[in-house]
């Protein structure tokens, strides 16, 4: 009861702050965390570039949407993720190697990157594949679907629950209640939200204790089973809980998102579309486009260890820098014609999609997997795919992508 109350009364001052500094101030950070963001957050990116390449915030500090500064502030390790006195972390610990720096970040990080490295992931494909064929010969045929609920979010669960080790028979409510808390990254969205919020972390907890149960008494060759075989000088026990927990949201959201924006950029471009369509191989680079262009993971923070100066702005110890990823990945600086989805391009700077540096995302090689098989099934399977019904995207906009895409194949609908 304790926590529901402290995480309202977070939400309501939160809130206020908000609403007060975007109709009031017009605070760019401000106005993304409302209803202008999630419409389209790309024009207040290009409002922060043109006040300067750091501009200050009363929101929280700074914010960018540089891609030079971007990159400089992602691979300097005089900016970290967790300041004593800046209130920069989210302090409840859940998300494990995001809020944490070196040395503990790399301890944790070097016991699971083993599992990530893209020749282990490799290995995966034939699953990924089979269980992308399931999911789309249960989709309608001659009907509207809902891409995001029959293949784009069903995909990575049923993938990082076999990384992990989850039991088949936890399966299900492992994906809810992930699903719940990933619907929280970017800040509960209403009271009833909070509620829900605390609900799935203990029920989710739950799920998790049971696995280590299980794999204890039967280890197989998954993640869970190698961090529980690791001695406690490696591994404490209550860093085993976090570690996974991120592992899940990381693994699910910047998938379920990755192939949902491929797909929209897609469809609203039918030239491109059918380019895919006709040669299946360019799903690669139409993944690589979609994270350039329109990323899953939207926005992170750091702050400096140290005071420091960041393009010509004196920036004291623990000040929050907001680094706008997506943003960064159409700065006119990088890219030419930035905000054009050209599935064929072939110059420009390394987007950010995945950040940069120490916290470079783990799962990189499994997102880009796992999208890319389904973006191939998809166009073999339902080549004259269309949009259906309106789109109705995710309340956040730290992670952006679509809640649900209906879509149909009036193809085969006509042929029937």
């Amino acid at each position: 009861m304790n926590a529901i109350v402290s995480l309202a009364r977070q939400f309501v001052v939160v809130r206020s702050m908000t609403v007060w500094h975007a109709r009031v101030a017009r605070d760019p950070l401000a106005r993304l965390n409302l209803a202008e963001g999630v419409r389209d957050p790309y024009h207040l990116y290009e409002e922060v570039r043109r006040r300067g390449a750091l501009v200050r915030s009363p929101l929280v500090g700074y914010q960018t949407a540089s891609h030079h500064v971007c990159r400089q502030v992602l691979r300097d390790r005089r900016f970290g993720v967790r300041v004593e006195g800046g209130g920069l972390s989210r302090g409840d610990g859940q998300l494990s190697l995001l809020e944490l720096d070196p040395p503990d970040h790399t301890r944790l990080r070097r016991l699971v990157a083993p599992a990530f490295t893209p020749h282990a992931i490799g290995k995966y494909r034939p699953r990924i594949e089979k269980v992308v064929d399931g999911l789309l010969d249960a989709a309608s045929p001659d009907g509207p679907w809902d891409l995001v609920a029959g293949l784009a979010s069903p995909l990575p669960i049923a993938v990082i629950t076999d990384l992990l080790g989850v039991p088949d028979i936890n399966s299900a409510a492992f994906a809810r209640y992930g699903a719940t808390i990933g619907s929280g990254l970017s800040g509960p969205q209403s009271l009833a939200h909070v509620a829900r919020l605390i609900e799935a972390d203990r029920r989710l907890r739950r799920v998790f204790a049971e696995t280590f149960d299980y794999r204890r008494k039967e280890p197989g060759d998954d993640v869970v089973s190698h961090l529980l075989a690791k001695d406690s000088d490696q591994l404490a026990p209550d860093e085993l809980v976090p570690l996974c927990m991120l592992l899940l949201l990381a693994g699910f959201e910047t998938t379920v998102n990755l192939i949902g924006n491929a797909v929209l950029a897609l469809l609203a471009r039918p030239d491109q579309w059918l380019a895919v369509v006709q040669d299946p191989s360019l799903a690669g680079a139409a993944i690589e486009e979609t994270l350039r262009w329109d990323p899953p993971v939207q926005r992170t923070v750091r702050a400096p260890m140290t005071d420091l100066e960041l393009a010509g702005v004196d920036v004291p110890q623990g000040s929050m820098v907001v680094l706008y990823l997506a943003g960064a990945n159409r700065d006119p600086a990088a890219y030419d014609d930035p905000d054009r989805f050209d599935l064929w391009r072939t110059e420009g700077a390394e987007h950010l999609a995945f950040s940069a540096g120490i916290h470079y995302c783990l799962g990189a090689p499994l997102a880009r997997l796992e999208a890319t098989v389904a973006l191939e099934r998809l166009v073999q399977r339902f080549p004259q795919l269309q949009r259906a019904g309106r789109l109705r995207r995710r309340s956040g906009t730290v992670i952006r992508g679509p809640a649900e895409l209906v879509v149909a194949h009036p193809a085969a609908a006509a042929a029937a």
